[in-house]
């Protein structure tokens, strides 16, 4: 007897394997499972739920008698939470409830009151395969006590005879679904990165989505860097006419929340409880259903993708991977797209700077050959575009080569260089240009940029000034000095009286002024030149600001200004050229004068450097200071600070400062604050030999005269 019963378990097993195993479709094995056990077991219905392997349900199917009930997935997870499954599930063993009134395992509902269905007898048992928990079968007959051990070893039997079978099933199904996934991603992506253009972009993410999720409209909106308001840029399907351009405020219903929480959102049906705010409507848009997946680039989101209303009338399982796939892709494609129209843009702006310039601007090779230039460069030359473009840089203008390097190399090496030179026309003439040379990214490839600014009006005008100067030195030197000669003479003869002794004084300080003026261009003609300065003494520093204090002392006088000397202390002597080094004191004092407002203070000092080598001489006013971008400028020839309330001038003390102290070997530099004054420091070296002697003043000059027992250096040489 129970070898018949042995073998008839085994037709059973192997009947029940022919027929679960000729099919892949998951829910049609789960449907023969089924009937195999009300079929071989009894039973009134039955359910499976299956599993994935984090133990999540991931299908269903509920069967009465002959009938099946779809998409109970969800009505199944409360009991696979809650119920007898669950029991079953979380101890990965078979149950047997005859009575289901009396078991607190079995997840009682409505129709299980005594008026309705009323208690039941139940088999519930896991299915296992190769060890894996693949899902729970449930068998349920209406009447109490219908099932025992018997039957629960038969369900058993069946299960594990079908486990295999079921998760062959669902990795089937779980491949098919990765398939059409990535199918249809890859499809999208396609599609939607064969395009840079904004527009045309936007566009076929829509049809990708629309084709994707057979839905009657979609929708893309991008955050606003400003505002941080989702604007919808583009939309599909019916009744999408309305909806670009509409704003959704940030953080406000579900589109604020998938951006907050950077993952979609999808609503099976929308009705007055689903949450749903004017917001998310889309400018009034009837929806029944909606799907909302964030648009991300780089991690972060920038946008949302909407689509609403399923032809099907509900959203696949795999919507919302799809729609995440896709926001994945099309954040990257619109990055991509942003980036190409900004490039754009600035290719369209350099074009209009190039050509729009009136400097002329050609673009070389490294080999120095002309592929580009611009308007100006035409006009200036004289020579059209194909003449240009058949020349190299070196045919049009001569090369400074120590500044740009042999072949070029200091421009490879990424330095910039500048120089002056002349431009050749094409009739022969010459045009005085500065040019600018730096190596530049040229459509792709490495180049030279030329930019050639025509200078000659600043020549011309530096000739002038050249002329002006010269025409001091000759037709205003000469009788200057006659002036001078009979200042000092009047002095002499004229009666001791207080009001022609100020007047004299009066003239003799303007005359010094101007003698000072033409000594000092003077000097900057001859160190411009190269010249060395040879008539050096060893002076006392102290000596040289007390002398040009007092040069000043009317000006300062006449301003109520306070001038205070803090070169008191005994100091080691400098060797110096005394005329120019006073003339270059005296200029200093008098811009302190010109830039201190009346009453205020100034002081002028010297110290020993640090290093002993140097006297520093200082020079400190309460003006309005001078900006960090003008303290180099203001020492360039005929150069002021322009401005407001600014004192005029010629613009040349401080040039000439700055080559006498040069030409000593010292260094002359400021150290300013705006509204906060500016010190003038002057260093000067320090004196290697002694000599003895006196300063003597001479109108708008002064001398150093040596003691008559000083040895020159030719009585030195001879002894």
């Amino acid at each position: 007897m129970k070898e018949e019963h042995s073998r008839s378990l085994l037709e059973l097993l192997v009947k029940v394997s022919r027929e679960v195993a000729t099919a892949l479709d998951l829910r049609t094995v789960l449907q023969r499972v089924l009937y195999a056990c009300i079929q071989y077991v009894g039973g009134e219905r039955g359910s499976v739920v299956v599993m994935d392997d984090l133990g999540k349900p991931v299908d269903a199917t509920i069967v009465y008698g002959k009938h099946f009930h779809d998409h109970t997935t969800q009505q199944l997870r409360d009991t696979v939470e809650r119920g007898l499954a669950g029991w079953v599930v979380q101890n990965r063993k078979a149950a047997l409830v005859p009575d289901t009134s009396k078991d607190e395992r079995w997840l009682r509902r409505a129709d299980d009151a005594a008026e309705k269905t009323g208690p039941k007898s139940a088999i519930c048992v896991p299915l296992m395969a190769r060890e894996r928990f693949v899902g729970v079968l449930t068998l349920v007959h209406s009447v109490p006590n219908t099932f025992n051990e018997e039957h629960l070893e038969l369900v058993q039997a069946i299960s594990d005879q079908a486990s295999v079978a079921v998760l062959n099933a669902r990795l089937y199904t779980e491949t098919q679904r990765t398939a059409r996934i990535m199918s249809a991603l890859a499809e999208g992506a396609a599609a939607i990165n064969s395009s840079l253009e904004m527009q045309d972009v936007l566009r076929r993410i829509l049809n990708q989505t629309m084709q994707a999720l057979q839905v009657e409209t979609v929708a893309l909106a991008l955050i606003d860097p400003a505002t941080r308001e989702l604007v919808v840029k583009a939309a599909a399907g019916s009744n999408s006419g309305g909806i670009p351009g509409f704003r959704i405020p940030a953080g406000q219903g579900l589109t604020g929340k998938v951006v907050a929480q950077k993952h979609g959102i999808i609503l099976s049906s929308i009705s007055q409880e689903s949450g749903i705010n004017e917001a998310d409507r889309l400018n009034g848009l009837e929806m029944r259903a909606l799907a909302i997946a964030p648009i991300q680039s780089h991690g972060k989101v920038i946008g949302v993708l909407e689509a609403v209303n399923p032809i099907a009338g509900s959203f696949d399982p795999d919507a919302m991977v799809v729609m995440t796939g896709l926001g994945n892709i099309a954040g990257s494609t619109i990055e991509n797209s942003q980036l190409f129209e900004q490039l754009q843009h600035a290719h369209r702006h350099y074009r209009e700077l190039f050509e729009d310039s009136v400097d002329p601007i050609l673009i070389t090779d490294w080999e120095g050959r002309i592929f580009e230039v611009n308007r100006g460069a035409v006009e200036v030359s004289g020579y059209s575009s194909a003449e240009l473009h058949a020349m190299s840089i070196e045919q049009l203008h001569e090369v400074n080569w120590a500044k740009a390097g042999l072949n070029f190399e200091m421009l490879k090496n990424g330095n910039t260089c500048g120089y002056e030179s002349s431009l050749l026309r094409k009739d022969g003439g010459m045009v005085s240009i500065e040019v600018y040379a730096r190596r530049v990214e040229f459509n792709n490839s490495e180049a030279i940029q030329w930019i050639m600014r025509d200078i000659t009006s600043r020549k011309d005008l530096d000739a002038l000034r050249d002329d002006m100067i010269s025409m001091i030195f000759h037709d205003l030197r000469s009788p200057l000095g006659n002036i001078v000669s009979s200042l000092e003479m009047m002095s002499a003869l004229l009666p001791q009286d207080e009001t022609l002794n100020s007047m004299l004084n009066i003239a003799k300080n303007s005359t010094g002024r101007i003698h000072r003026l033409v000594n000092s261009l003077l000097d900057i003609n001859r160190l411009e030149a190269g010249q060395k300065i040879v008539d050096q003494n060893s002076i006392d520093p102290v000596a040289l600001v007390r002398e040009a204090i007092r040069d000043v002392e009317p000006s300062v006088a006449a301003r109520q200004q306070i001038l205070t000397n803090r070169a008191t202390s005994v100091l080691p002597l400098v060797w110096v050229d005394v005329d120019m080094i006073y003339r270059v004191l005296i200029n200093l004092l008098e811009n302190a004068i010109k830039f201190t407002p009346v009453g205020r203070r100034i002081d002028i000092g010297a110290q020993t450097a640090p290093d002993g080598m140097f006297v520093n001489f200082w020079v400190r006013d309460n003006g309005p200071g001078i900006p960090l971008s003008e303290q180099e400028r203001i020492f360039e020839k005929f150069t002021r600070l322009r401005g407001k309330n600014k004192p005029g001038g010629l613009g040349v003390g401080l040039a000439f400062c700055r080559l006498a102290v040069n030409g000593h070997g010292g260094k002359i530099w400021i150290e300013s604050e705006v509204d906060k004054g500016a010190t003038f420091w002057v260093a000067l070296p320090v004196a290697t030999r002694k000599a003895t002697g006196t300063l003597k003043r001479q109108t708008g000059r002064l001398t150093f005269k040596p003691d008559k027992d000083q040895p020159t250096d030719e009585t030195k040489k001879d002894g």
